[in-house]
């Protein structure tokens, strides 16, 4: 390959895959950070912070040690690594799952504490005024604490999807840099530095970088909207 021109075959193959990648998983984060964030603003027991500790830790953790405890999970080797391939006829690990799978861990961390602050800050009295008229807890949170937490929600899904986006060190562990397969932008990236290719190193960071200031800045602009 020419590293003074850019393949846009080449190019645009990781870009879609971490693009698909990063939309679902943040919209898998986001429908698991909900509903925990929901249930643990609520909740008091003990043993509390502890749990809350646990959630959080994928975003202290190096992602090389993620992805090896997600490669250990769910390697072929492992009860759940066999238990899927039987299902589904084919490993979880070194797929596109596996990137989304990696994406979805690393970018709870920051769904869950950020909808848990919106649900914190939610008037009590609104929820308790709809118990009162024979609301259940679905209808409560459906109708009541899910939309007065809607700007939480929105930025909760903009940081997942940025993070899943820039997802590098667990997704290599777990999905590999497979071309055309499992090579999202940062894997491509890396492989593109060290073959010395500059070109096309810069024509994908400066594609991730565009696409991550326009999602903060989407949900800047929101806040300043609304405040």
């Amino acid at each position: 390959m020419n590293v003074n021109a850019i393949d846009w075959s080449v190019f645009w193959s990781p870009v879609r895959l971490s693009l698909q990648v990063a939309l679902l998983s943040s919209v898998i984060a986001a429908v698991l950070g909900i509903a925990v964030a929901w249930k643990m603003s609520r909740a008091s027991f003990r043993g509390k912070i502890f749990l809350e500790t646990f959630f959080m830790l994928p975003l202290v953790l190096p992602p090389t040690v993620v992805g090896f405890l997600l490669l250990v999970l769910l390697g072929r080797k492992s009860l759940l690594g066999q238990w899927i391939e039987a299902i589904f006829s084919a490993p979880v690990i070194f797929s596109w799952w596996a990137a989304v799978i990696a994406a979805v861990v690393v970018a709870f961390p920051l769904v869950y504490q950020t909808m848990k602050s919106g649900f914190s800050g939610i008037d009590r009295d609104l929820e308790a005024a709809g118990r009162s008229i024979g609301a259940n807890e679905w209808q409560v949170f459906w109708y009541i604490s899910l939309p007065l937490a809607s700007r939480a929600l929105m930025t909760a899904f903009i940081l997942g999807f940025a993070r899943a986006l820039g997802e590098f060190g667990a997704t290599l562990m777990i999905a590999g840099n497979i071309p055309g397969k499992t090579q999202t932008v940062p894997t491509a990236i890396y492989v593109a530095v060290d073959s010395g290719n500059q070109t096309m190193a810069w024509a994908w960071t400066c594609t991730i970088v565009v696409i991550s200031f326009m999602m903060l800045f989407l949900t800047r602009q929101s806040r300043s909207s609304n405040d």
